[in-house]
């Protein structure tokens, strides 16, 4: 049975900046999908990596915000800022905490490409979740490896 060659691969590779507005999820879904777009690869697999240490990604719910009021409530339990517990308070009551937040959740996604679109679900979008409570300026690097 005759077999289809093997395509070429093509990557692309390059970084985003997002300027957060302190503690809550920042959806990057449209510029991230932009990004997709203008690669031109077809089909593939995307790689997403935020470059800090208080900060993380997650793919959930984009409809309806209360499910991202939801997930701050409940880490807010989870991991509350001044806990006695956290000794490294170097900037501040939020810093240790913003690091453990950042290390039970993710900080690299891989999101399958199809037809030139990520490959996500009706309801998801991709968000950078800043753990912090004051601003920052955050970085997600992204390497797109495909045909």
């Amino acid at each position: 049975m005759p077999t289809d060659p093997p395509s070429p691969l093509g990557q692309s590779a390059g970084t985003l900046a997002f300027a957060t507005r302190g503690r809550g999820l920042l959806e990057i879904t449209d510029a991230v999908a932009d990004w997709v777009a203008r690669s031109g690869i077809r089909t593939g697999l995307l790689t997403l990596f935020v470059r800090h240490t208080s900060a993380s990604l997650v793919v959930q719910e984009s409809a309806d915000p209360e499910v991202r009021a939801d997930l701050e409530r409940f880490f807010a339990r989870l991991v509350p800022d001044g806990d006695a517990l956290f000794r490294h308070r170097d900037e501040g009551p939020d810093d240790m905490p913003a690091h453990v937040r950042a290390a039970l959740t993710a900080v690299q996604l891989s999101i399958p490409v199809a037809d030139g679109r990520m490959a996500l679900g009706t309801w998801q979008g991709i968000f950078l979740w800043e753990h912090r409570t004051r601003p920052h300026r955050r970085e997600v690097a992204l390497h797109l490896l495909g045909a």
